[in-house]
């Protein structure tokens, strides 16, 4: 059974600076895509930004330039850093794997993300 685990979230500054972490319970490179999502107070959830096994990544338009996902497949890891948030960015971060083999996909329980000087 596949476990993500996200850390790293808190309260920020705007203009201030974070990494989320998402540990994966096994290999990463099983997995077709990675991707972070979001889901703020009395929103639906949406996509942040995702990475392929092969390295290509794809950013929400609200967050490009700022936000920069990574992977790092030694340590079953895939990162996001948050660079200049804003209080909209306030929100609880969520990590995702997809296997497309089974047609799977496997969700962390989320790390709150609090943008509020």
């Amino acid at each position: 059974q596949v476990q993500l685990v996200e850390s790293g979230g808190g309260l920020v500054q705007p203009g201030g600076s974070l990494r989320l972490s998402c540990a994966a319970s096994g290999s990463i490179f099983r997995f077709n895509a990675m991707a972070w999502y979001r889901q703020a107070p009395g929103k639906g959830r949406e996509l942040v930004a995702s990475i392929t096994r092969g390295g290509r990544t794809n950013y929400a338009d609200s967050v490009k330039v700022r936000f920069t996902i990574s992977r790092d497949n030694a340590k079953n890891t895939v990162y996001l850093q948050v660079n200049s948030p804003k209080p909209e960015d306030t929100a609880v971060y969520v990590c995702n794997a997809r296997d497309e083999s089974y047609g799977m996909d496997y969700w962390g329980k989320g790390t709150l993300v609090i943008v509020s000087s």
